[in-house]
């Protein structure tokens, strides 16, 4: 009897986190871009989904909101430093809390997604900082300078990866000449083990979990490759070059590579800006090595991501820093089913069988039927709030609501069918 009052008390003191709990971070579901809701319009009003709130109090940023019990995170610039904001539906602050030191170069504005997974929550600043926070107070449980103290090194805009909840592990790469990714454990901030390195610095893109030839394996992107990392002792699996144009005009732009992998049967689909192009690799039917399957010049996509529905990629391609067009290719094949012009190039997530575009220029939002015989627009409308600056954040689609950010900016917008 006692032994058991004392197990509550300590469970009422040190919660436990468990693998089991529901984890929401960076395009749900599990990175795909492509949403498990249902129940939404198919078609919006000429003027646009009704906006529930805007907040326009947050500091400048790209990262897209992340989900908790009944609250709202998402990071900002403040100062020299990347903050977590905690809001509460209707969109109010409840508490800020510094996170990490910020990135100070190119580009500074925080861009990191923060993962969640019961009452904590993950996130990693621009300068490669991790920490654990509360989510129920904003203290911090945790932290560790990831990048310094692995000799990481950055491009020329920073880190931007959302961090990978795997269990007890969380990962995240550094990049660099000691390590290219470090398993941590989540509940205290310990490595627990570092890869080998490809001498290559981190992508800004977010890794993936694969479970394929009886492996789970990390899939991450660095600047100049894509490679897959044993879960259970940090081996590197395979490793494929995916390296930038040799057209020296564009040679002058430093690599860029922001696209989340996508995965499918053995298949890992990645892309980049600056006309690198995409690439289909084939993982080893015993999960060691990769070969290239086909390549694509035409999704050479920036930073907006792509997604897979029904057998067909879309998202936008870079013709240069100010405008691309829309794009759908062939999983099977890279086969271009067509390319579209509309207003600019963005990011593009998914649910119910349609896509949802936002044009990185001047906020236009497009609700897109997945079709891979005609860019098919059925509706659109335009954000107008926020502070100046590119529209490049993510959409997320929680609850029935459609959220948008505009650098200071986050609005909720319903798009539930009633």
């Amino acid at each position: 009897m006692k032994t058991t009052t004392l197990s509550l008390i300590l469970l009422l003191i040190f919660p436990v986190i468990t693998s089991a709990q529901k984890i929401n971070d960076w395009r749900p579901e599990n990175r795909t871009g492509v949403s498990a809701e249902t129940g939404l319009l198919k078609v919006w009003p000429a003027a646009g989904p009704t906006l529930l709130w805007s907040n326009l109090e947050l500091g400048k940023g790209y990262s897209s909101p992340s989900f908790g019990a009944n609250t709202i995170y998402i990071t900002g610039l403040s100062g020299s430093d990347d903050v977590l904001y905690a809001l509460n539906m209707d969109g109010k602050i409840m508490w800020k809390t510094v996170m990490g030191r910020a990135w100070t170069g190119a580009t500074p504005d925080s861009r990191a997604t923060p993962t969640i997974e019961g009452s904590r929550v993950y996130t990693c600043s621009g300068n490669g900082d991790l920490a654990c926070i509360d989510g129920t107070n904003g203290k911090v449980i945790w932290s560790y300078k990831a990048s310094e103290l692995n000799k990481g090194t950055y491009g020329t805009w920073g880190i931007a990866e959302a961090l990978l909840i795997d269990g007890d592990k969380i990962y995240f790469s550094p990049g660099g000449p000691e390590t290219m990714t470090i398993a941590i454990n989540k509940a205290n901030g310990n490595v627990i083990w570092k890869s080998a390195s490809l001498n290559d610095k981190p992508g800004y893109a977010s890794p993936i979990l694969v479970n394929y030839a009886g492996k789970k394996m990390v899939v991450a992107v660095s600047l100049g490759h894509i490679f897959g990392v044993d879960t259970s002792n940090g081996e590197i699996l395979w490793s494929v070059a995916h390296e930038q144009s040799s057209d020296p005009n564009l040679r002058r732009f430093d690599l860029i590579k922001c696209t989340t992998p996508l995965y499918k049967d053995g298949m890992v689909y990645v892309t980049g800006g600056y006309d690198t192009g995409g690439m289909m690799v084939k993982i080893a039917d015993n999960g060691k090595g990769a070969t290239v399957a086909w390549t694509d010049p035409v999704l050479d996509d920036h930073h907006g991501g792509v997604v897979l529905v029904d057998g067909y990629i879309y998202g936008s391609n870079w013709i240069n820093n100010n405008t691309g067009n829309w794009c759908c290719i062939d999983w099977k094949t890279g086969k271009k089913m067509w390319e579209q012009a509309w207003m600019c190039k963005g990011s593009i997530i998914s649910a119910e069988g349609m896509l949802y575009i936002y044009e990185e220029k001047n906020g236009n939002v497009g609700l897109v039927k997945a079709n891979p015989e005609k860019f098919d627009l059925i509706s659109s409308f335009k954000v107008t709030q926020g502070d100046a600056g590119p529209f490049w954040a993510h959409p997320v689609i929680h609850n029935g609501i459609l959220y948008l950010r505009h650098t200071n900016a986050l609005m909720a917008y319903n798009i539930k069918a009633k």
